[in-house]
């Protein structure tokens, strides 16, 4: 299985399209935010989209490990099921505090594969 992308988000909905085909409709999508004080905590949406190539089992782990600098702050683990040929897809909700402006970067992977990294920098407003 692979990550076809990873991206923080306000919200998404799924609704079928003709032909029985899933339609994804993203919506806030952002890699950076304010606050006006800090320390500051937030609970953003990281949405991780995955495929499976059609001759794989379909079952893995993914996790995501938050990271400020060279220092982890949260971590998630969750088994993946993809049918083999499909899509599919999970929602991260990390609990995250910045003492300062700056970036935490979620990275992510499945089993031991490879990492796709997203940042999100708080700034001040």
């Amino acid at each position: 299985m692979e990550i076809v992308s990873a991206l923080f988000v306000d919200q998404f909905d799924i609704r079928q399209d003709t032909g029985g085909s899933a339609r994804l409709d993203l919506t806030g999508v952002y890699f950076s935010t304010t606050a006006s004080t800090f320390p500051v905590s937030l609970e953003p949406h990281l949405l991780v989209l995955v495929r499976c190539p059609e001759d794989a089992t379909g079952i893995g782990a993914l996790e995501v490990r938050f990271m400020a600098g060279s220092e982890q702050v949260a971590r998630n683990v969750q088994p993946l099921q993809v049918e083999p040929g499909k899509f599919n897809y999970r929602l991260i909700r990390g609990e995250l505090t910045w003492d300062r402006p700056g970036t935490i970067e979620a990275h992510c992977r499945i089993d031991q594969g490879p990492v796709v990294t997203v940042p999100l920098t708080v700034n001040p407003a």
